[in-house]
């Protein structure tokens, strides 16, 4: 039990830190030397940096925050390898935590005022290395979604709710792993997604007002990446 604390503290704190590693902010300022948290949505993510700087800046924050996310979970997986042994651990309940804490990060980053983006990349990028399935039914789902409702918070949310509800079925009717087991999972995995969720409060309040603006403007003060 004590290796197993000390495995999930240290790779918590890796997690965390690599989580910080705000890449739009990092790549902005080093293309535009400019901080992206004070341009379009004020929000350091994908989406915003697209709007506001265009295909090539948004290009490596994608590539960072896929990276952050993968490396993470691996980093994660071997501390526990080292510490608590082969067979002493699950590989997804270890990258599901480590997702959690890399996402707090890229939320609330240590290094740039714990003022980030909103999480729904490094999400993503967990599932590449721990549960493929779920990656490959999860983009497109995200992919429908904003192409019929033209905003990436419409889809990012409705990504976050189906997300834990996916896992689930495919862990338990898919995997046929054990009843417990599946439950973790879809447990920790709705802690991500409502921390998603709680990061699109404002959102959700614009598209309730009607004043949230589509995926297809440019520069906008609106939406705010993810």
């Amino acid at each position: 039990m004590t290796n197993l604390i000390i495995a999930g503290v240290i790779s918590a704190v890796i997690s965390y830190l690599l989580g910080s590693c705000n890449s739009s902010i990092i790549v902005v300022r080093l293309l535009k030397h400019e901080d992206i948290r004070e341009h379009g949505s004020k929000n350091a993510g994908l989406t915003n940096t697209l709007r506001c700087y265009g295909k090539i800046p948004a290009l490596f924050t994608l590539i960072g925050d896929l990276a952050k996310g993968i490396v993470s979970v691996l980093l994660s997986i071997l501390v526990f390898r080292i510490i608590v042994g082969e067979g002493g651990f699950d590989d997804q309940t270890v990258g599901y935590i480590a997702g959690i804490f890399a996402i707090l990060g890229h939320i609330f980053p240590i290094y740039y005022g714990f003022r980030g983006g909103k999480g729904i990349l490094v999400s993503s990028s967990i599932l590449i290395v721990i549960d493929w399935r779920t990656f490959v039914i999860i983009i497109p789902f995200f992919a429908i979604v904003l192409l019929i409702s033209k905003y990436v918070s419409v889809a990012s949310i409705s990504s976050a709710v189906f997300y834990p509800i996916l896992t689930f079925l495919l862990h338990y009717y898919v995997e046929a792993l054990e009843l417990r087991l599946c439950l973790i999972h879809t447990a920790l995995v709705a802690v991500t997604s409502i921390m998603l969720i709680y990061m699109h409060k404002t959102n959700i309040k614009r598209l309730i007002e009607g004043t949230e603006n589509k995926f297809i403007k440019k520069k906008t003060d609106g939406n705010g990446g993810k």
